[in-house]
């Protein structure tokens, strides 16, 4: 058996980064997991500002993947002493 040729990781500086406040939504089919990301946005204009939650990004990955995203991301909140380490009571979906 022939070996897997080696993948370089290659970093871009000029790779989006994006701000999320909240998740609106996650769901999987197709085996993969979306995630809708969102973020308060105020709306100028009439006689007073409106806060509205806008979705700000589409996050799509392989199950395999966000499992592994989920896990390491876990465990340094953990390790950062997050103390809110159970999931948000998100009744909005």
């Amino acid at each position: 058996m022939a070996d897997s040729p080696q993948i370089n990781f290659i970093d871009n500086p000029h790779a989006p980064e994006i701000f999320a406040a909240q998740h609106a939504g996650i769901w999987v089919t197709n085996g993969n997991v979306h995630i809708t990301l969102e973020s308060g946005r105020v709306q100028y204009g009439g006689e007073s500002a409106s806060l509205n939650r806008v979705v700000i990004a589409r996050l799509v990955m392989p199950i395999g993947g966000a499992e592994d995203l989920a896990v390491k991301l876990f465990d340094l909140l953990k390790q950062q002493g997050a103390t809110n380490t159970s999931p948000a009571d998100n009744t909005r979906h």
